[in-house]
Order: C-alpha cells, then sequence, then structure tokens
C-alpha cells in the first residue's frame, strides 16, 4: 500500500486543473500583453481567472495579483505595509512566534532595518488570543500578520475578531492563508482581511503559483520591477497555464468543500485516537480547532527523521514538520512555540491526509507508526534511560 499523508506540503493536482492549463501550454500559448489575437486568448483566460479566484474568497477581481505562491505573497504584503508605516513614521509589526518562515525571516530583516516586531504567544493549543492581540497594538503599530492556519499543527486562528480588532484600531491586517484557502471558508470582507497570501500547490493545483488579496485602498510596493504586469505592482509575464489551473482547482475545491471538511474530520479524529494509543504520546495543538485534514503528534524517545525513513519503506509519506525546513537537524520553531522541549520536538510526526483518504488508509498508518515508534524505542538511549528511571518522562 503506498498511501501520501503529507498535503501540507503539497497536493496532488487535479484533473480540473491539468484540464484547465493543457490548452494553454500546447495551443492558446500567446503572451497575454500582445495585441494580437492570441496574446489577447490568453489576456481574456487570465481576467476569468483573477473573476473566479475572486470569487471564492469574496473579493473585487481588481484585488488580486498573480504571484509565484504564498512566500512571494508573503513578503510582499508585509514589505508593502512597512514602507507605508515608515511614511507615516510607524514602525511596529505584530505577528505570533509561529509563522511560516516566509513571514518570520521578512519580519527579521525589517527588525534590522529598524522596525520593532512583537511577536504573540500562541499558548499550548496553539491558538492567538484577540485580547492579548488588542493588548500588544501600539499608537506606532503599522501592521499585524498572523497566519490562518499553521502549516505544522494545522490550529486555526480567530481570524475574523482578530482582524475586527485591526479594523477598529486602524492597523493593517495581513493573514498567510496558504493552508486555509481552499480548505476553509474564507471571506475577506467579513473576516476584516486587508491583505491575503495564498499558493495553488496547496488545493491541488500547480506549483510557483498563487495570489495576493489587496484591499481597495491598501498601498502595494513592487518587489519586482521591469513590467506593467498586474496593473504595474508584479512584473513578469504571467504564468498563464499555472493561473488557469489555479483557478479551476480553487473553484473545484470550493464547490466540494463542506463534504470534504466533513469526511475528513471523521477520518483525522479516528487518527488521532489511533496514536493517542502510543504510550508517551502528544497531540500537538487545539485537537479540534485544526485543520480537517492535519494530525501532529510527538513521541518520546525517538527522533522525527528516522521515523519517516521507517514510514516511508512501509509505503507512508509524512514529515515532520514544515517541507520548506525539512533541511534542518533544528526542532520545530512551531513546536518550541507551544512549549515542547527540545527532546520532545525531535521526535514530531505532521500527517496531512487528503480528501480522498480512506478509513483502511488510516488503520494502516495507526498500526505502522504504533510498530515503528516501538522499534525504534527498542534501541533507544534516550528511551532506555527512561524506562530505567535514569530520566523523568515528559508526555
Amino acid at each position: 500500500m503506498r498511501i501520501y499523508a503529507d498535503n501540507a506540503a503539497t497536493t496532488k493536482p487535479s484533473r480540473a486543473a491539468i484540464d484547465a492549463m493543457l490548452p494553454f501550454l500546447e495551443e492558446e500559448y500567446g503572451n497575454p500583453s500582445s495585441l494580437y489575437s492570441l496574446g489577447q486568448r490568453a489576456k481574456e483566460a487570465l481576467e476569468r481567472a483573477r473573476e473566479e479566484v475572486a470569487a471564492v474568497i469574496h473579493a473585487n477581481p481588481k484585488e488580486i495579483v498573480f504571484t509565484s505562491g504564498g512566500s512571494e505573497a508573503d513578503n510582499q504584503a508585509i514589505l508593502s505595509a512597512a514602507e507605508t508605516g515608515r511614511k507615516a513614521g510607524k514602525r511596529h509589526i505584530i505577528s505570533t512566534a509561529f509563522e511560516h518562515h516566509a513571514v518570520l525571516h521578512t519580519l527579521s530583516k525589517l527588525e534590522k532595518d529598524g522596525f520593532d516586531v512583537t511577536l504573540l504567544d500562541v499558548h499550548e493549543n496553539g491558538v492567538v488570543r484577540a485580547d492579548e492581540l488588542e493588548a500588544a497594538i501600539r499608537g506606532d503599530t503599522c501592521l499585524v500578520t498572523v497566519m490562518s492556519a499553521n502549516n505544522e499543527i494545522g490550529t486555526i486562528q480567530p481570524i475574523r475578531e482578530l482582524g475586527a480588532i485591526c479594523k477598529e484600531r486602524g492597523v493593517t491586517f495581513h493573514t498567510d492563508a496558504v493552508q486555509a484557502v481552499g480548505h476553509l471558508p474564507v471571506d475577506v470582507d467579513a473576516d476584516n482581511i486587508d491583505l491575503l497570501s495564498a499558493s495553488a500547490h496547496k488545493f491541488h493545483g500547480v506549483k510557483g503559483t498563487g495570489f495576493l488579496y489587496v484591499r481597495n485602498g491598501v498601498r502595494l510596493s513592487n518587489l519586482i520591477e521591469g513590467g506593467a504586469q498586474e496593473r504595474g505592482k508584479r512584473a513578469g509575464t504571467e504564468n498563464v497555464p499555472g493561473i488557469v489551473a489555479m483557478a479551476a482547482a480553487l473553484k473545484e475545491s470550493a464547490g466540494r468543500m463542506d463534504k470534504d471538511a466533513e469526511r475528513m474530520r471523521v477520518l483525522r479524529d479516528r487518527l488521532i485516537a489511533g496514536l493517542r494509543e502510543i504510550p508517551h504520546s502528544a497531540l500537538n495543538g487545539d485537537a479540534a480547532q485544526r485543520l480537517p485534514g492535519n494530525v501532529n503528534f510527538c513521541f518520546e524517545g525517538i527522533e522525527g527523521e528516522a521515523l519517516l525513513l521507517h514510514l516511508d519503506d512501509r509505503g507512508i509519506c509524512a514529515s515532520s514538520g514544515s517541507a520548506c525546513t525539512s533541511g534542518s537537524l533544528d526542532p520545530s520553531h512551531v513546536l518550541l512555540a507551544i512549549g515542547r522541549v527540545h527532546d520532545v520536538a525531535h521526535g514530531s510526526l505532521r500527517l496531512s491526509i487528503g480528501e480522498d483518504a480512506t478509513e483502511e488508509e488510516i488503520d494502516y498508518i495507526i498500526r505502522n507508526v504504533r510498530e515503528v515508534v516501538e522499534y525504534l524505542r527498542g534501541f533507544s538511549p534516550v528511551w532506555r534511560d527512561l524506562t530505567a528511571g535514569k530520566a523523568q518522562f515528559i508526555l
């Protein structure tokens, strides 16, 4: 059996996405900035895609800027809001300790440039508290950036409430919604969102395509100079095949979202219940306020990398955290942010199931994780010390 359980890293492109993009690879390959008919047909497809993407998040098509993905969108949103703040004499930004590195590294860059950054606590359950955001806002706060759903532990943030606080205080609100769009309902007006980042390959589009929502009236600075594409805010010939595929994938995902989410929650909870039976294990993040397909556990006395390799041998594709940091030997900053100690954080496993997951696959994962954890603990010196009483169990 081969089971793909790493959908938080990337999803398989849907048939609808592939079918939508093929004509723009084979026949309608014109440059949308060209005036002749081949280019204008590409331009028309580009604008249809913009309308379809905007409709899903309840935005105006003119508020959608196509990008290469979530990281670019995060960078442009944050740097734009910071530049606007700088011009107004405001250099304070609020975020959280467990954002994606596309956000955290950009904030670190701004700190070196004289900005003051406050990182809110996400607590043991991995959820930001609205009252703590409200208390952190100052007169010189120019931006609040909080992800909609965490990419590692899957916890869903109270975005509408956070956005309302920012709106009331006159602070620009950005959300990295890469894990949320296509999986959770998003309404930029009702959620009080000014800037939103999304990436196609997280909802069955193709890699290298994403978008940034920019509320009308919010000033956007350029990351890339060189042309008048995207109303002069993102130079470079648009990736028409990828954008058309993204719109098709998002429209399809949004249309089946409620049905898929209900089914996936049942399977997710079955997986959580099964893994909880493993001694000295713990679920990371709130059990209910999390993405429908996300399960993240720590197992004491083992290394996550070894667990992943053995699961791969058994046909299970999983992760120990974000795909962007899979080459790092350091424990997940997300797990450290919710209070996991280094030794425990090293033994983490992220399973992100897809819409086509089955009960048989869930039971296969549970059985094999249990067996591999027991096997790895069998020759772990850390586990020997724990069971011999030379060290104290944490989980």
